[in-house]
């Protein structure tokens, strides 16, 4: 049986008369990716921020491994690591340096576990060298060591790629998925690259205006939009529209004199066959793959996310 690693229930957070979160419920599990994406202003960060216990909860709870933030913050906050955005090094000192500074704090930190976190983030030949010199993947990935230190439970990243070129944003895509595994952490990643999304999480949540709009599995999400985004120049258009919701129940828009749906691939050509049939002149035929992009911008219907 799979361990709840963090759960909000019934998540609130009121900022004068505004309600800025209402009433957000979800569970992350052990060993799990989930990514938490939404447009500008949809609530990730304050969020983020109550279920760390920087920002305070005007109603509801967050429980870590069960324990509740409001009545047991120390005992739950233990078993939280988080960076946001760019994690904050000493430039002047070597990575194992500053690893060494932060396990300070906390006494039952080994020389061991330090080394077992080099091992896991693979920063193993530059952990002796200044981090000024380090690439910005490299800080990101000893900013992830460092939040593992302790080795908690949940690992929370806002924007973990941020600002890395596409080898920096691989290497953190693999090293994520090897800490949900091999740590059995449970990481919640806040991003606004939807294709890095796809491919590093196992469930997504999208929250729009302060509201979890839907949380779903990655997989089941791309087997919905294994479609065909279709794009067709005909005449006369709102016939072929009546036609589509007719003869095969789909939903077509106009967008500059351009017919738009989505289908399977092999419906295409006998909708092909249909227009014919009742003929429709076809001048062209544009065929995408919809992508998690695509069902993404259905749901909260608007083009700007963080």
């Amino acid at each position: 049986m799979t361990e709840q690693a963090m759960e909000l229930i019934n998540v609130r957070k009121q900022i004068g008369k505004k309600e800025i979160i209402k009433d957000l419920s979800f569970t992350i599990q052990k060993g799990e990716v989930f990514g938490f994406i939404g447009p500008n202003g949809a609530g990730k960060t304050t969020t983020i921020r109550m279920m760390v216990g920087l920002m305070k909860l005007t109603d509801g709870d967050v429980r870590i491994l069960g324990k509740s933030i409001k009545t047991n913050y120390k005992e739950a906050i233990r078993e939280v690591g988080a960076i946001v955005e760019n994690p904050e090094m000493y430039p002047f000192m070597s990575g194992w340096r500053n690893l060494q500074h932060f396990s300070a704090m906390i006494p039952s930190i080994t020389k061991e576990r330090i080394e077992e976190v080099v091992r896991l983030v693979g920063l193993e030949k530059v952990i002796t060298e200044k981090v000024g010199r380090y690439s910005l993947g490299m800080r990101q990935r000893l900013g992830i060591a460092q939040a593992l230190l302790h080795k908690p439970s949940v690992l929370i990243l806002d924007e973990p790629t941020n600002g890395l070129d596409p080898a920096g944003i691989r290497e953190i895509r693999h090293y994520i998925r090897r800490l949900a595994t091999e740590e059995n952490v449970a990481v919640i990643i806040s991003s606004h690259l939807l294709a890095e999304i796809e491919q590093m999480c196992d469930r997504i949540g999208i929250i729009k205006n302060g509201e979890l709009i839907t949380t779903q599995s990655v997989q089941d999400t791309m087997e919905q939009v294994d479609l065909q985004q279709v794009e067709m120049e005909v005449s006369p258009i709102e016939q072929a529209i009546d036609l589509l919701k007719e003869k095969h129940e789909l939903n077509a828009t106009e967008k500059d004199g351009t017919l738009h749906f989505q289908s399977t691939k092999e419906v295409i050509p006998v909708i092909i066959q249909t227009f014919v049939q009742h003929e429709i002149a076809i001048y062209q035929v544009g065929v995408s793959k919809t992508t998690l992009e695509d069902k993404f911008f259905d749901l909260i219907g608007e083009n700007a996310i963080e």
